[in-house]
């Protein structure tokens, strides 16, 4: 599939030319928060080849979350292409290529294409909590939500591309492209702008959701001098965003002219590998953050959450996001379990969590050690722990971490359904999916069952996927095959009563200390 306006000629060929081998494999790479990986695999679905990297977070000032687009992104990228295709595997095997990344992400390019600054993060950079307002008060609060479907959060581009034109002009001088990670890859691979309309629909007020395109209706506020030429072009997740270049080629190992896919940012590549692709299924992914994303056939629209884009044709998301919940367990074993090793703190604190009875031995936490995002949309949010006493333990406040993150994963669903939307199925993802612990925790503070899937690879085998419906070689239909359960979580109804109770005063912990928190910040 290509994108509508392309000439005929930049179609994919579902097959190769007679006197060539046919191509098989389908390579798929998504770059994190905290790390990127890699895989290679069969038309099957099988993965013959992984690979992951690490790296982190520059947070030059509070509130502030930026990665080097080169040194970070890019660099990734190559170095796990480059890993993949060693050895038995080469370039000519591979039938199509997509990328997913963190996102939305905002990052300026000159002319030439080349980063002009390091990329400003998503919704955990809360800078532009001003230029928020400002956007709000010029053209209306109410008119921007009517507008986008969504108001204005951290999660917002809009407001990022402000706070870059208003404080580092010489920089905003030089811009002549906006884009995102996960469409800045795809640029690198291809020399082409395309970004996936689920991130597209983040650069609000410049996104129109009925037409799917951008619009200039509110871009003087957002753009200044600029006009929609320094957005990329839009596009589906599965859609053709251009071929390999000769240049990526010789850094990479690719072939020349492989087909790679717009792509998407990387919770819907998680989604799309889990089987989260019909009205009603629910991802709800346990990374550094949670994310959200519960597939509709229509918009729905709540200032609390964001409608967004879908992946395929005519889809939207209902997406939400918490903004510390992997990163705030990593926070406790380094601070709180100094005695240990990083991998025996986990083991040994997850292990005790399980034998703390639910309740955590009276012991409430608030999880917003890095703001938070839905429902609250609270950029000066901040951790809170209650009730704390001289017998209370290491363990203890560890679960109630887990049980902090699980009454934020509660108020997300909960705000779905307010919302008059059918949550019908949920699939758990993501590395904290791989605890039984913190699964069963959240199963029984949400009163939901939770499917589990038999791969838990991540949005690298969900890019796989996207590889190779952008190539000719797969269908939708076929993700059936792609993806099998292992395993379902259900609730134990004897907590209910127990976790009904801490959740209210979970709510109300939050608004009866928020003017303290935001005072102390």
């Amino acid at each position: 599939m290509s994108l509508g306006g392309q000439p005929a000629d930049q179609q994919v060929p579902a097959q190769q030319a007679a006197d060539q081998p046919l191509a098989n494999l389908l390579l798929g790479v998504d770059v994190g928060t905290s790390s990127s990986k890699g895989v290679l695999t069969d038309l099957a679905g099988n993965v013959l080849r992984s690979h992951a990297i690490s790296h982190g977070v520059s947070s030059p000032r509070p509130g502030y979350a930026e990665q080097d687009a080169d040194a970070v992104w890019w660099s990734d990228v190559v170095q796990i292409i480059r890993v993949l295709l060693s050895g038995d595997y080469s370039g000519d095997d591979v039938a199509g290529v997509a990328l997913s990344a963190i996102g939305p992400c905002l990052l300026p390019l000159d002319g030439s294409g080349q980063p002009l600054r390091p990329g400003i993060l998503y919704g955990v950079d809360t800078r532009a909590h001003t230029e928020t307002d400002s956007l709000n008060a010029e053209i209306g609060e109410d008119v921007i939500f009517e507008h986008s479907l969504m108001a204005l959060t951290s999660q917002a581009i809009g407001p990022k591309i402000r706070w870059l034109r208003d404080h580092e002009p010489e920089i905003w001088a030089r811009t002549a492209t906006l884009t995102t990670a996960s469409s800045y890859l795809a640029y690198r691979l291809t020399g082409k702008h395309v970004m996936n309309r689920h991130e597209a629909s983040h650069f609000m007020p410049l996104y129109d959701p009925p037409t799917r395109n951008w619009t200039g209706k509110f871009a003087a506020p957002v753009l200044g001098d600029k006009g929609l030429e320094v957005l990329p072009q839009v596009g589906w997740s599965d859609e053709l965003a251009g071929h390999v270049t000769e240049a990526a080629a010789a850094l990479t190992g690719l072939k020349v002219g492989t087909p790679v896919a717009v792509g998407a940012v990387d919770a819907l590549s998680e989604a799309i590998s889990v089987g989260v692709v019909q009205s009603g299924d629910l991802m709800v992914m346990y990374g550094s953050t949670t994310f959200f994303i519960l597939v509709e056939d229509a918009p729905a629209s709540d200032p609390r959450v964001w409608t967004v884009g879908g992946a395929f044709a005519g889809q939207f998301n209902l997406a939400a996001g918490m903004s510390t919940t992997g990163s705030l367990t990593r926070w406790f074993a380094a601070e709180l379990g100094r005695d240990l090793s990083e991998q025996a703190a986990y083991d040994q604190l997850f292990a005790a969590a399980g034998q703390v009875p639910p309740g955590s031995n009276g012991l409430l936490m608030l999880p917003y050690f890095s703001g938070e995002r839905t429902p609250l949309n609270d950029p000066h949010a901040r951790g809170v722990v209650a009730g704390l006493s001289l017998s209370s333990t290491r363990e203890d406040l560890f679960r109630a971490v887990l049980e902090g993150v699980g009454y934020g994963i509660r108020h997300n669903i909960e705000t779905f359904r307010e919302m008059g939307t059918q949550v019908r199925r949920i699939v758990a993802v993501g590395g904290g999916a791989k605890t039984q612990t913190w699964l069963q925790i959240v199963s029984d503070i949400t009163g939901v069952t939770q499917e589990v899937p038999a791969l838990t690879i991540g949005a690298s085998y969900g890019d796989a996927f996207l590889a190779g419906l952008v190539s000719g070689r797969l269908h939708r239909d076929d993700l059936k095959t792609w993806v099998k359960a292992d395993r379902r979580i259900e609730p134990d109804g004897s907590r209910r009563a127990l976790y009904d109770r801490n959740f209210e005063l979970f709510k109300r912990l939050y608004t009866q200390t928020r003017e303290i928190v935001h005072g102390l910040g």
